[in-house]
């Protein structure tokens, strides 16, 4: 990338003294002045193309450090998830920067905390969009280098102006709108009205005789709900998830109407596949950037017929081997088209893991000996390490030595870091936290990682944490710890807490009273970060 930027900046002088002699006029000098204009134009494009590579960010929902195979999990096998991790980077210290999926995928575009904006909580089904046009994402850095660009999946993000989304006519603002050039969504989450996709700026099949209808409140007093349906339901709740049945599950919100447009829980994974390859295909000859957003293993569970019963581990096991089979099937997409070689793959998650997260699909009862966050504690919706810490992998066959890094990065990081890697030049009033960690994230000598990272709950409830090297700091506005060993449960806590995670991953032993300096230290730091608007610093 220097040398072409050298040799870019050097055409360039080369053109500027050939133009100031122009004045000579000489057929000779014309025909030299077109040469020089021209060819190296040519010769900059092709070099551009090489240097950019395409890029796919494939983003896990509820996907928790030991879920997958090659991060300890042996009550499946994900072994396509391991093939990234045999053939690229496996992080031991990779993070999303919040515990549930709406703030950590603002983050993640917008390279800025959620918790710097309000309203970047679970966002509700008539959610309008939380990133507003102007704003600079990862999408729209990598559109100023050439970069075709899409979102396929889950969105969660909202749609539409401030009075939200119209379903029955255009659905902007959106994704197209801040730096997208195609999209194809789940406008919410598989468990949130309404059941639908989002095609650009539209829902697809929507019949105008069959309007949609998107409420809070039960449209009429005899509409069937999953409380008046519960005994007919194909998957029954546990707590919430019981208004609009959909499928036979029952859904959070209320909606009427659509019924030609509704999507089958069992095919969106083949759907978001189906439309990602034929994307790539479509854009296979100019660099892409490609944010596979899946919906696995995110509740309400109902992974498609050819998966169920895969595992041991029920529902939520089925849907990881589905989730991995889906990243086979990108893969293979990248390696048919022979663009393997020249495509950058991260793989991450939303969050840490959760197992009844408000169905009875069996979670609970079949995780056996499963430990879905590994050696970490909480999962969630918490601020201990297992909400946050998750698979991270980095995959560039010929660019990336196949390894394990200790360095601590965060899917937040990837919009500075991407900008970089691609020659962006990232504005000081944009991605306000995300730092540039390129190096590390492709695994070159000596790079080091981020020395520092704040950790969000929801939210709503105030909850962080800090980790800064072996420390890991919590700070609970709320008083609340939120699941414990992965159940919903809420246990009263000091308001900060200090770990060290070298001898208690696990979260498990307070140690500020004995290190009172250190806990001094980073309680000013993290009060700092969250009340100075940014941690990147303005160069």
């Amino acid at each position: 990338m220097i040398d072409f930027v050298s040799e870019t900046r050097g055409s360039r002088s080369l053109r500027f003294f050939l133009w100031t002699r122009f004045h000579s006029k000489t057929l000779f000098d014309v025909v030299l002045l077109a040469i020089v204009l021209l060819l190296p134009a040519a010769k900059a494009s092709s070099a551009d193309r090489s240097a950019r590579p395409n890029i796919v960010v494939i983003m896990a929902d509820d996907l928790g450090y030991g879920d997958v195979s090659c991060y300890g999990a042996t009550a499946l096998a994900t072994p396509n998830i391991d093939r990234l991790a045999e053939n690229g980077l496996r992080f031991t210290s990779g993070y999303c920067s919040a515990s549930t999926c709406t703030p950590t995928r603002y983050s993640l575009l917008t390279g800025t905390y959620a918790f710097r904006r309000k309203g970047t909580g679970i966002a509700p089904p008539n959610a309008s969009a939380l990133i507003k046009p102007g704003t600079e994402t990862i999408a729209s850095l990598l559109k100023q280098a050439g970069y075709r660009t899409a979102v396929i999946g889950k969105w969660h993000l909202g749609l539409g102006g401030e009075g939200g989304p119209d379903w029955n006519g255009e659905l902007k603002p959106g994704p197209l709108e801040i730096g997208f050039d195609h999209c194809y969504l789940l406008p919410t989450t598989n468990d949130r009205v309404p059941q639908v996709y989002v095609d650009d700026h539209r829902v697809p099949n929507l019949d105008p005789k069959d309007p949609l209808w998107v409420g809070n409140k039960q449209p009429s007093p005899d509409f069937p709900t999953g409380i008046t349906l519960r005994d007919t339901l194909r998957m029954d709740w546990s707590h919430g998830h019981n208004q609009s049945v959909h499928n036979g599950i029952g859904r959070i919100g209320f909606y009427t109407g659509g019924h030609a447009a509704r999507w089958c829980d069992e095919d969106l994974a083949d759907e978001w596949v189906k439309r990602s390859v034929a994307w790539i295909e479509q854009n296979k000859d100019e660099p892409f950037f490609l944010f596979f957003a899946s919906h696995d293993l995110h509740v309400p569970r109902m992974p498609h017929e050819r998966f169920q019963g895969k595992t041991k581990l029920g529902y939520r096991g089925d849907s990881i081997v589905q989730l991995d089979w889906c990243v086979g099937e990108l893969v293979k997409t990248l390696d048919r088209l022979k663009l393997a070689d020249n495509t950058l793959v991260v793989f991450c998650s939303d969050n840490g893991p959760v197992l009844d997260d408000g169905y009875r699909d069996g979670a609970v009862e079949k995780n056996g000996d499963h430990k879905p966050a590994g050696p970490y504690r909480g999962g969630k919706y918490s601020i201990f390490e297992g909400g946050t810490r998750t698979p991270f992998i980095t995959y560039w066959p010929g660019q990336i030595k196949s390894g394990e890094s200790d360095e601590l990065v965060c899917t937040i990081d990837l919009a500075a870091s991407l900008a970089s890697l691609t020659g962006v030049e990232m504005p000081a009033d944009a991605c306000l936290d995300s730092l540039d960690v390129s190096a590390a994230l492709l695994g070159r000598d000596g790079a080091k990682g981020r020395d520092h990272l704040v950790q969000q709950d929801n939210g709503q409830g105030g909850n962080f944490g800090l980790r800064v090297g072996q420390w890991k700091l919590q700070r609970h506005d709320s008083r609340r710890a939120r699941n414990v060993n992965l159940e919903l449960v809420n246990t009263p806590v000091a308001q900060y807490r200090l770990f060290d995670l070298s001898s208690d991953p696990g979260e498990t032993q307070d140690v500020k009273a004995a290190h009172p300096e250190i806990a001094r230290r980073l309680i000013g730091q993290l009060n700092d970060l969250i009340q100075a608007g940014r941690s990147r610093l303005a160069e």
